[in-house]
């Protein structure tokens, strides 16, 4: 029996691991490499170990950095199933045919520098079609429901309260009489999250892969944050300028639609045009609408006395790309939810390029910033910023918001991880920047007295 340790290990992006039992081979998840162009460079190398060798798939949740790799998985040999909770395999839908969509364009794009340059042409990482193929594979499970999926080895989901359908996987093997239990968190969601429950409990386990993207860092009071939110869309509009939020279409837009719900009367929403301008968004706001019962109490009595999707009186759900570039004709009064979250892609560019510059316009940053991004130059304060080939001016007032993270923070992974005291695992950190790994296995070793390690891509762990 063995853990191989593979993506998000040497970062925070890539998710992939590897367990060996009973002569059947398990991925835990199979994510796209993001960030910088030569990360992103990195898709294109080979997997360190034969797609057509591995006997199933687990998927932890629906981000593309934990899924966006099995249509390439599929395409490269893969056969069997792909398991994800039932709410993940509609998410999936969206995502990973709009990631082919990207990644044809992508190759388009490229191409046609290509040519004016004598180059060879390339093909796209995947296509529409592969993804379709790789969507055919999976395989929907409800939480806490047991299943064994190969001979020896049993998964079992339960909620990790980060994006709707996310989970952290219990794997059970068996081989020659003996068991051990692995424990992978997945991405952990905050503690009194809005709309998801708080991640579930577990509390066995040999050993613990855990993520630790705020390993080392403590998000702001949630309340302090919403009366933040509170305070920039006042501002804004004395300024009479435009709001930017670059939201990640699963998870954040929903959340901020949420508050701008809750908060409607009191932020004086009425004079405001709000657009969701995500088809992406838009598709996966729909398929939150449709699973009530994974919601928590408080979104859960909200959800009852409406009957609409969702309760915003000025929301504007712009799908096509005429309605999106019409936006940028309105210089102020527009409140703008858009993917990308980390403004590498999308339409979001599009009204950063219209706006940025503008002294009246606010840019709302609600989400984590990877290096290397436009969203992370923002946060950093940089001037000009490159946009399409072109330099930009930042006028824009830019607010940095921490406390909506769909990530736990130190405190909230120490508690999940505090569940397991009785059983003592070892913890294996990956998912995160060097320093907050190494930080969070010291601080696990120090405080909390468990057995803590930092991978390094490609280690084996014998079991």
């Amino acid at each position: 029996m063995q853990i191989e340790f593979y993506g998000a290990t040497s970062g925070i992006t890539g998710s992939c691991h590897i367990l060996r039992a009973n002569g059947e081979t398990v991925l835990l998840d199979c994510g796209l490499i993001q960030g910088r162009r030569e990360e992103m460079e990195k898709n294109r190398r080979p997997f360190p170990f034969s797609p057509g060798d591995i006997s199933a798939v687990v998927l932890s949740h629906g981000h593309i950095d934990h899924s966006g790799r099995i249509p390439l998985l599929v395409k490269q040999g893969y056969q069997g199933p792909i398991y994800a909770q039932n709410a993940t395999m509609e998410l999936c839908d969206i995502l990973l045919q709009d990631s082919a969509y990207l990644q044809e364009k992508d190759a388009q794009y490229e191409n046609k520098w290509r040519k004016r340059k004598g180059k060879p042409f390339i093909d796209p990482l995947y296509t529409v079609a592969d993804a379709r193929e790789a969507l055919d594979k999976l395989v929907g499970l409800k939480y806490r429901e047991k299943r064994e999926i190969l001979p020896g080895i049993s998964i079992r989901f339960q909620d990790a309260g980060h994006i709707l359908g996310s989970t952290s996987v219990e794997v059970w093997l068996n081989e020659n009489g003996k068991q051990r239990k692995i424990v992978f968190s997945g991405d952990l969601g905050q503690y009194d999250t809005p709309i998801l429950n708080d991640p579930a409990v577990i509390d066995e386990a040999d050993h613990v892969i855990v993520e630790s993207t705020y390993g080392n860092r403590r998000h702001r009071d949630r309340q302090n944050t919403i009366d933040e939110i509170g305070d920039i869309i006042r501002e804004a509009a004395h300024q009479r300028g435009n709001l930017l939020i670059p939201a990640f279409s699963i998870g954040r837009s929903q959340e901020i639609l949420y508050y701008l719900g809750q908060n409607y009367d009191e932020w004086e929403l009425g004079r405001w045009q709000v657009f969701l301008d995500s088809p992406m968004a838009i598709r996966a706001s729909k398929v939150y609408w449709d699973y009530p019962h994974l919601y928590d109490e408080e979104a859960t009595k909200l959800r009852k006395k409406i009957h609409e999707m969702p309760h915003l009186q000025n929301l504007k759900l712009t799908e096509s790309p005429q309605e999106s570039m019409a936006i940028n004709r309105i210089k102020s009064g527009a409140i703008i939810i858009s993917a990308s979250g980390m403004c590498t892609g999308g339409r979001i560019v599009h009204h950063l390029k219209h706006n940025i510059s503008r002294s009246g316009a606010h840019i709302m940053i609600v989400g984590y910033q990877a290096n290397g991004t436009l969203g992370r130059a923002l946060v950093d304060g940089k001037s000009p910023v490159r946009i399409h080939g072109d330099e930009y001016r930042v006028k824009a007032q830019i607010h940095t918001v921490g406390g909506l993270s769909a990530h736990a923070d130190v405190d909230d992974l120490t508690r999940w991880l505090s569940s397991f005291r009785n059983s003592y695992p070892h913890i294996h950190v990956v998912h995160g920047e060097p320093e907050s790994k190494q930080d969070f296995r010291d601080r696990l070793a120090s405080e909390v007295g468990f057995k803590a390690s930092v991978p390094e891509p490609g280690d084996v762990l014998e079991l």
